[in-house]
């Protein structure tokens, strides 16, 4: 059965829309940052989809890895992408943050630093998938490297809290920086770019399936001439 993706896209248009409004609206302004804080919102969702996209690569390239299946090579490679895309984002926002909260664009804290180092590995898992190599080979050199990757992405998660760190993380596991309404908007922005990151990592795999037929297809045309 299809996943319904225009009814998914559908929702992801409301439910962006409604955290918009959440956002500028429903959520008060920050005392100390004032209206830049409310870049958290976008920050926040961005890293932790980002997270759980890696998450999925490991788990696909895994299961190809017992079974052989290039659907799970897609679908690794599908995840890696919006993963990248959504962490380059949040590393982009997260600078914009530094610059109000730390008056600097980029500090070498833990969470920052082994967030960058995250982002190199999977840029680099990406360039791995662009080689010109036999597509059984490739899928296999991809998908091991795509186990071995998701080593850092723990660290990344617990490094605010392993290590001395500046970074928001640590002060919001503290239950603080939150009132009811910033949390209801968190909550709520959280939600809504769930959609948007379903929607994009089922197109995506769409299309990645869709090229693997044309290309299974050019080749079969080429045999036979």
């Amino acid at each position: 059965m299809t996943l319904p993706i225009p009814l998914l896209a559908t929702l992801a248009g409301l439910a962006m829309a409604a955290s918009q409004w959440l956002i500028w609206v429903y959520a008060p302004v920050e005392a100390t940052l004032g209206p830049v804080q409310k870049i958290f919102y976008l920050h926040l969702p961005l890293a932790w989809w980002s997270l759980l996209s890696f998450g999925v690569t490991f788990v696909a390239s895994a299961l190809y890895l017992l079974k052989k299946n290039l659907r799970f090579d897609l679908l690794a490679g599908a995840a890696a992408e919006i993963g990248v895309l959504f962490s380059s984002l949040a590393l982009i926002t997260g600078s914009i943050w530094g610059r109000v909260s730390w008056n600097v664009w980029w500090t070498w804290d833990p969470r920052l630093t082994t967030t960058l180092v995250m982002w190199f590995i999977y840029a680099a898992y990406l360039l791995v998938r662009g080689l010109e190599m036999p597509r059984e080979r490739k899928a296999t050199v991809a998908a091991v490297l795509g186990v071995v990757a998701f080593l850092d992405v723990p660290l990344v998660f617990w490094s605010a809290r392993l290590w001395r760190s500046v970074h928001p993380a640590v002060f919001a596991s503290k239950g603080g920086g939150l009132t009811g309404e910033m949390a209801t908007t968190v909550i709520a922005c959280v939600g809504a770019w769930f959609f948007v990151w379903i929607c994009l990592l089922l197109i995506r795999r769409r299309q990645l399936l869709q090229q693997e037929r044309l290309l299974g297809l050019q080749q079969t045309l080429s045999a036979s001439n």
